[in-house]
């Protein structure tokens, strides 16, 4: 005979060990992304302004473009 425990909830409590590893998991999310608009804002900040005209962007379209922001 199969018995089926209903006192144990295991939906949406992780218990100690998962709460820190989603804790752990966001903070490297985090900073990956704050990385990745860096890195992007480097790159077109290393840009000539006939560079930039010539992909539609201006010096003041950096920090948007770099934050995912659409510019129109």
């Amino acid at each position: 005979m199969a018995a089926f425990d209903t006192t144990r909830t295991t939906y949406g409590s992780t218990g100690l060990f998962g709460r820190i590893g989603t804790y752990f998991v966001s903070a490297v999310a985090a900073v990956i992304s704050w990385n990745d608009t860096r890195a992007t804002k480097n790159s077109l900040a290393a840009l000539s302004d006939r560079e930039l005209a010539d992909i539609g962007l201006s010096r003041g379209d950096i920090d948007g473009v770099a934050a995912g922001k659409p510019i129109f």
